[in-house]
Parts: C-alpha cells; sequence; structure tokens
C-alpha cells in the first residue's frame, strides 16, 4: 500500500516546539494549557503579538523551529519504520518552503525516518500538494490541515485528520496517536 504524510503538526510536534521557542525568546511563560486550546495554526496571540508580529517571529525562528530539537511524535518514526520493513511505500507530501526541502529531508533521516528520495515532496502550496497526492494514487492520507483534507474527501482515497486543537471540530476520521494505525489499516 501506498502512504503518504504531511510532516509538520502530523509527524512532528512543531507548533508546540515553536511555542516553546516563543516562550523562550520572549522571556514569557505561557502555558501548554493556552496552547492546547488554540483554534488556529498561528500560535502568536497568546504572546500579544499581532499577525504581522507573529509571521516575523515565526520567520525569525525558521531554522531553530525546523532544525533543533522538534520530537517527532510518539510512534510516528517507528511507524514509518515498520510500515517500510512490511513492504508499503512511504510518501512526504510538506508545504515547507523550497529552501527547506533538502534539509528537511536530511533533518528526517537523522531522526529516523525512513525516506527515499523519490517519494519526498517539498515546496509546494496546498493545491499542489493535492495534486501531488492524487497523482501518486495514495492508499491512505495523514494531515492536521482541514484546508487541505477538506479537498481529498470526495477522492478514493482514505484520508485521516492528525488531531490537533484547530481541528478537533473537523468531521474527519481521525488519528491522535501512531500506533493507532495499525487498527486503521486492519
Amino acid at each position: 500500500m501506498k502512504f503518504g504524510f504531511d510532516i509538520d503538526d502530523t509527524l512532528i510536534n512543531l507548533r508546540e516546539h515553536a511555542f516553546h521557542l516563543y516562550n523562550k525568546r520572549l522571556n514569557k511563560n505561557v502555558g501548554l494549557d493556552v496552547f492546547h486550546s488554540l483554534k488556529t495554526v498561528e500560535i502568536h496571540e497568546p504572546f500579544g503579538l499581532t499577525a504581522k508580529e507573529g509571521g516575523e517571529m515565526w520567520k525569525s525562528l525558521l531554522d531553530e523551529i525546523y532544525y533543533t530539537s522538534c520530537p517527532p511524535f510518539p510512534f510516528a518514526v517507528e511507524t514509518l519504520q515498520e510500515l517500510e520493513k512490511q513492504g508499503h511505500e512511504v510518501y512526504y507530501i510538506t508545504a515547507r518552503p523550497k529552501e527547506h526541502c533538502e534539509q528537511t529531508k536530511q533533518w528526517l533521516r537523522k531522526n529516523g525516518f525512513p525516506v527515499h528520495d523519490d517519494r519526498f515532496y517539498c515546496g509546494m502550496k496546498d493545491a499542489d500538494k493535492v495534486r501531488i497526492i492524487e497523482e501518486l494514487n495514495l492508499d491512505y492520507y495523514f494531515d492536521d490541515k482541514p484546508a487541505v483534507l477538506e479537498t481529498l474527501l470526495d477522492k478514493p482515497i482514505k484520508v485521516y485528520a492528525k488531531h490537533t486543537s484547530y481541528n478537533q471540530d473537523f468531521e474527519i476520521p481521525r488519528i491522535t496517536n501512531w500506533f493507532e494505525l495499525w487498527d486503521i489499516i486492519l
């Protein structure tokens, strides 16, 4: 089978990692309870930042957000390794900026994710992401972003949302822990 995965906030806990970095950079102590109640992808509001200031903060921390100690979600690495071991194809489809594609691929490998160059897609807008997902003829696709998932609901692919605070009201099958994948595919 062919499995497709978004990376940020699907396989790795990027926003929470960035939230900690914002606290550190701004010398604040905004609690994780606030993070877990956010209804938006953006994380700037609890720090009193405008959308513009939040965007600037994100850009200023981007290398640190992407390439330092951002943890994979529990069982993500092991689950994808086991999929590969069983002969399934694992694809990564991320909208990360093009200039970060090679370094992202290396970071994933360094952290144990099984990555094949011909199964790694990066640096596109959401519409292109959907087109690639369709062209790959995936059996399963996992993402956190409702805007991407919504466009796939009428396609012959099994789509799942990686549960987050900002997608919890979106009516779609979801996964909360990567160990659950085995129940889904049985």
